[in-house]
């Protein structure tokens, strides 16, 4: 690419019309054969004995090395997240890989390359939310704590999307212009120690560009997983104060029952003894018969 062009959107290879075929498009092609080849080549003989090939090895060590990287960022398997920041990644390395090839240009020193790795990443973290916990539970992250939050959050996801673009292709476009400087003011020597330079900074800016994404993606699952956790603390508390004041109400009416009981059988217990007090008074004065016996006394002694 001369110096002249800001991006390989201004290399147009063909035009037709309002359709045009520019070099974003083409190198985007090529290093995505590259990886699907690259990957049928490496894995169509695949072995689990002792002796692997080179190749395997090497693919073994790269996703090795995501599947840790994945684990030690969201704290969850990296089965479910591999495929979508594995891609992100090599598909970023690639493309700065094969810059070393002559005349090749890395697509992501296009606005419109990095703004679509970004969309995808905007898209990812709803997709992984609503599948992690339902699409009312994700999308209630957005009104909380209040209603008013939602424009404030969409804001910050866009920002966040937008910035995510930006850094990319700043990046890598500032990598390549500058060899391209260096390479028309001195044809050798420094050139080639910035394409090496710029090879590092692609590995670089792809490792960082899949680590942000994993970062967002974890983020989103988290935040509405903790604001659950949050929510059924709340309403654990709640029933945990709602228990003890039950158990002291049912003590208090226990002890009503106990109390009113014990009134009954004092009651019971009070007419027993007024009726045991009353009974000789009326023998003696029912019955009659005492007067009779004095009278039978007082005629034997006349």
């Amino acid at each position: 690419m001369g110096a002249g062009r800001l991006s390989p959107d201004q290399l147009v290879f063909h035009d037709w019309g309002s359709v045009k075929l520019n070099g974003t498009l083409v190198y985007t092609w090529i290093a995505m054969a590259v990886l699907v080849a690259g990957s049928w080549l490496i894995t169509r003989r695949l072995s689990t004995g002792r002796r692997v090939s080179r190749w395997q090895t090497m693919l073994e060590v790269v996703v090795g090395f995501m599947r840790r990287e994945i684990e030690q960022v969201s704290g969850r398997r990296a089965d479910l997240f591999l495929p979508f920041v594995g891609t992100l990644f090599l598909f970023i390395a690639m493309s700065a890989l094969l810059e070393i090839v002559p005349g090749y240009v890395a697509p992501t020193g296009s606005l419109s390359t990095t703004g679509a790795l970004a969309a995808c990443v905007f898209v990812a973290v709803p997709v992984y939310g609503v599948a992690s916990s339902g699409p009312v539970g994700y999308l209630k992250h957005y009104i909380r704590p209040s209603p008013f939050m939602l424009p404030f959050n969409v804001i910050g996801e866009l920002s966040r999307t937008v910035a995510l673009a930006i850094r990319l292709f700043g990046n890598m476009m500032s990598g390549t212009k500058v060899g391209a400087i260096l390479l028309s003011l001195v044809p050798l020597g420094p050139p080639i120690i910035m394409s090496l330079f710029g090879l590092l900074i692609g590995f670089i800016q792809a490792y960082v560009f899949a680590i942000l994404a994993m970062v967002y993606i974890a983020s989103g699952m988290r935040t509405h997983e903790r604001r659950e956790a949050e929510a059924e603390e709340a309403e654990e508390a709640e029933q945990g104060e709602q228990g003890p004041k039950g158990e002291q109400g049912a003590k208090g009416d226990r002890a009503d029952e106990a109390e009113r009981a014990g009134q009954a059988d004092e009651a019971a217990r009070a007419d027993g003894d007024g009726e045991a007090g009353e009974t000789p008074a009326s023998t003696r004065t029912g019955t009659g018969k005492a007067p009779a016996g004095d009278d039978r006394k007082d005629a034997d002694d006349d």
